[in-house]
C-alpha cells in the first residue's frame, strides 16, 4: 500500500473512532473521553508515587495503579457501552498505527557502503557464555575456522583482556578483527580496530545485539554474519569516546585512556543501580529499593549535562549515543537509523512531581520531563569527584567531569553484502503531517501540483 493510502487509511480510521463514540455514546462520549483521560492521569499518578515513595505510600500508590483502570472499565460495562470504548480504541489505535507507517521516507539516505576483498588473516574473539551460549549452539568457531579465519575461544573460568588480545593479533599481522559477543566486547575491540584503522566485523552472538541490529544484521542466526568473511562491504561509521576527570593544569584530555561505546553512555539514574552489589541476585527488589532516594535526589550524584550550547541542570537519567536513538521506536531507545551522521543523541529525564510523570506518558514520551538534542561533545558534571557510568551495558566508575565526544568515521565494519538492512522507525504520530500526506500527494499524483 502506498503512503498516500495509508494516509487516508489514517484519516478514516480516526474519523471513524470519534463517530463510533458519537452516534452509540451520543452526548455520553464527552463523559466516556473524560473518565478514560481522569484513569490514565490516575494510573500514571500512582505509577510516580510508587516509584518515588515506600512503606504505605508505596502500597496505596500500587492499588491506584491497578484500581484506576479497573474502575474505569466497570464505568464503562455499568454504563453498556464497554463494546463502543474498545471499537473506538481499536479504531484509534488503527489510526495511529497507519498514520506512523505512512510518515516512514522510505527513500531517506542509508549508510554508504563499498565492496571490498576478502581479508587474508582475519582474527576472532568469540565468547560462548554470551546470549546463552549461541558461539556453541550456531557451531561459530567451527564455521569461521573453515572460512580461513583464527578464532580464540574465551576460557569462561578465566577473565582475558581482549583488548590486548586483539593487539597482539594486529602485531602478528591480523588485517581484520571481528568478535561473537555482546556489545561491551564488540567495543573494546572495535576501539582497537579503529585505532589501527583495520576493519572490524560484528557477530551477533550477544543477548540484545543492539549494535548488530543497527549495522543491519540477522539477529535471528548469527552464523550469517561469518558471510562478511567472503562476501563482504564495508561501512564507515562514528565511534563515541568517553573520558573521566579534569586535565592537568589546563592541558589537553588525555585521549590514551579513552573509553569506546558503540552503543550509549548512561548516567544518573539506571548506572548508580547497576553499581549495585545487590542488582544481580535480585535486579527487581534493588531497584525499588534505590529509586525513591535516587528519583528524589535523595541520594546519587546531581548531574548537569552540558551538550553543544544547552545545559540540562538535575536531570535524573542521562542517555548519550553513538548517534541519535529514533525516538518513535515504540520498542523503546531501541534503534538507530544510521551510524554515520556525525552527531552524538542526548536524552535527559528530568521528572520532579506525578504531573509530569502524567504528561510524559500521555504525551507518548514527550514533555517537559525530556530532553532531546543532539551535538559533537558532552560534558557530564556532578557534585561528586567519581560517578557510576554504564557504558555499553558495562559498569564503571569515572571521575568528573565526564566527557564524551564522537569520531565520525572512525571504525571500518565489514557487513555480509546481502543481509536484512536496518528497519525503518516509524516516526511520532503528526496528524498535521498525515493529513498533507493523503491529500497533496492525491493532489500531485493528480497532476495538481508538483512534488
Amino acid at each position: 500500500m502506498s503512503r498516500r493510502w495509508t494516509a487516508r487509511l489514517a484519516l478514516a480510521a480516526g474519523v471513524a473512532a470519534v463517530v463510533v463514540l458519537v452516534v452509540f455514546a451520543g452526548l455520553g462520549s464527552l463523559v466516556l473521553m473524560g473518565v478514560g483521560w481522569a484513569g490514565l492521569m490516575l494510573t500514571a499518578a500512582g505509577g510516580w508515587w510508587l516509584l518515588t515513595h515506600t512503606g504505605w505510600v508505596r502500597a496505596l500508590a500500587g492499588m491506584l495503579v491497578i484500581a484506576a483502570p479497573l474502575g474505569v472499565l466497570v464505568l464503562y460495562a455499568s454504563a453498556g457501552l464497554l463494546w463502543v470504548v474498545l471499537v473506538s480504541v481499536g479504531l484509534w489505535a488503527l489510526a495511529v498505527s497507519a498514520g506512523r507507517a505512512a510518515l516512514v521516507d522510505d527513500s531517506a539516505p542509508i549508510m554508504a557502503e563499498r565492496l571490498v576483498r576478502p581479508a587474508e588473516h582475519p582474527f576472532l574473539i568469540m565468547n560462548p557464555r554470551s546470549g546463552g551460549g549461541k558461539v556453541g549452539k550456531f557451531r561459530l568457531a567451527e564455521r569461521a575456522r573453515a572460512k580461513g579465519a583464527e578464532v580464540v575461544v574465551l576460557d569462561p573460568a578465566e577473565r582475558q583482556d581482549v583488548a590486548e588480545l586483539a593487539r597482539r593479533a594486529v602485531r602478528e599481522g591480523a588485517d581484520l578483527l571481528g568478535v561473537a559477543g555482546g556489545d561491551g566486547t564488540q567495543a573494546l575491540v572495535a576501539g582497537v580496530a579503529a585505532e589501527h584503522d583495520i576493519p572490524f566485523m560484528v557477530i551477533g552472538a550477544g543477548t540484545r545485539n543492539h549494535f548488530a541490529m543497527d549495522l543491519g544484521l540477522d539477529r535471528e542466526d548469527p552464523s550469517t554474519g561469518l558471510e562478511a568473511l567472503d562476501d563482504a562491504v564495508e561501512l564507515r561509521i562514528d565511534l563515541g569516546y568517553l573520558n573521566g576527570g579534569e586535565a592537568a593544569g589546563g592541558e589537553a584530555v588525555d585521549r590514551s585512556v579513552e573509553r569506546v561505546f558503540i552503543n550509549n553512555a548512561s548516567f544518573g539514574v539506571y548506572a548508580e543501580v547497576v553499581q549495585s552489589p545487590a542488582y544481580r541476585d535480585d535486579k527487581a527488589r534493588t531497584i525499588l529499593e534505590m529509586l525513591p532516594d535516587l528519583l528524589t535526589h535523595q541520594s546519587g550524584a546531581v548531574l548537569s549535562v552540558r551538550a553543544g550550547s544547552l545545559t540540562v541542570e538535575g536531570p535524573q537519567a542521562v542517555l548519550v549515543s553513538n548517534n541519535p536513538y529514533a525516538r518513535g521506536d515504540s520498542a523503546g531507545l531501541g534503534r538507530r537509523q544510521r551510524l554515520d551522521s556525525g552527531e552524538l543523541g542526548v536524552l535527559c529525564v528530568g521528572v520532579g512531581n506525578a504531573a509530569e510523570a502524567t504528561e510524559l506518558l500521555l504525551r507518548g514520551g514527550q514533555g517537559r520531563g525530556l530532553t532531546a538534542a543532539t551535538a559533537r561533545e558532552v560534558v557530564v558534571e556532578a557534585d561528586a569527584p567519581v560517578i557510576p557510568v554504564g557504558v555499553d551495558g558495562e559498569a564503571l566508575t569515572l571521575p568528573t567531569p565526564v566527557r564524551c565526544r564522537l569520531a565520525p568515521g572512525a571504525l571500518r565494519v565489514r557487513v555480509p553484502r546481502h543481509r536484512p538492512g536496518v528497519p525503518h522507525v516509524a516516526p511520532p504520530m503528526d496528524w498535521r503531517r498525515v493529513r498533507s500526506l493523503a491529500l497533496t500527494m492525491g493532489r500531485v499524483a493528480a497532476g495538481h501540483g508538483t512534488a
